[in-house]
């Protein structure tokens, strides 16, 4: 820990934290009198409990360098699938809300960065570009395989600057939304493009679509008896209105996918 945090945080504080993040582990939860209990400490706990009070009320951790030390933790460091989530609770009349941003592998979300949202409700597209523009600037932009996302996490500027970045992406869709024939201008339901597929089948849409201003590749199969979809860009993104997210493997950065 002394390599991340050594120029920040002095020695006291770096033990306290190498004490703190097993405790977390051993009772989890967040409450300071549970935590000095059980610091691997000889000192009393009262003693533990004070100085975790005073360390939490007079330092201010750099996020930045806890998303570094996560970040070098985790066993892979390319071809990353990121995550990006929000949620929303109460606390009284309080709210909580936050936006976050994490890697997944197998199966797990490692949050890696977050943003608490000053409002109830979605986030808005210059709110989840601030999260990423983090990432990029502490890990850059060659480590990312894709982001995934609910169907929140939509909108003409969000896509937009996804495309821009080249970061691919597979970002599902509402059900009431409609596409565009960019040969002929037709406007149509996405999920009518895939009314034909039978359960367990998939059919990827080789021709370019218009959603809100922006091209995209359609993807979809049919999972019992609801639709899932998924578009791509020269990133991709995915459009499911019906069903739960599951996303194709593709073939390359940048790069549109091959004909069978």
């Amino acid at each position: 820990m002394q390599e991340h945090f050594g120029k920040t945080m002095n020695l006291a504080r770096i033990k306290l934290m190498a004490f703190l993040l097993p405790a977390l582990c051993v009772v989890q939860t967040v409450s300071l009198h549970k935590l000095a209990c059980a610091l691997p400490t000889s000192v009393e706990k009262d003693s533990n409990l004070r100085r975790l009070q005073r360390f939490f009320a007079n330092y201010a951790l750099d996020l930045d360098i806890i998303a570094r030390m996560i970040f070098c933790l985790l066993p892979v460091k390319d071809s990353l699938v990121l995550s990006m989530d929000r949620t929303n609770w109460k606390f009284g009349d309080f709210n909580i809300n936050i936006l976050r941003l994490g890697i997944t592998y197998k199966g797990i979300a490692f949050s890696l960065i977050f943003k608490l949202l000053p409002k109830r409700g979605n986030s808005n597209w210059e709110e989840r570009k601030e999260i990423m523009e983090r990432f990029v600037r502490l890990s850059g932009t060659d480590c990312i395989d894709c982001l995934v996302a609910d169907r929140e996490f939509i909108g003409k500027e969000w896509i937009g600057w996804l495309n821009t970045m080249r970061i691919r992406y597979y970002i599902r869709m509402r059900q009431n939304f409609r596409v565009i024939k960019p040969s002929t201008g037709e406007r149509l339901h996405a999920w009518w493009l895939f009314n034909d597929l039978r359960v367990g089948q998939e059919k990827f849409h080789y021709k370019l679509f218009l959603h809100k201003g922006e091209y995209v590749y359609l993807a979809g199969s049919r999972i019992k008896t609801p639709m899932e979809f998924r578009s791509f860009r020269s990133s991709y993104a995915s459009i499911e209105p019906r069903a739960r997210f599951r996303r194709i493997k593709n073939t390359g950065r940048l790069r549109r996918p091959s004909r069978p």
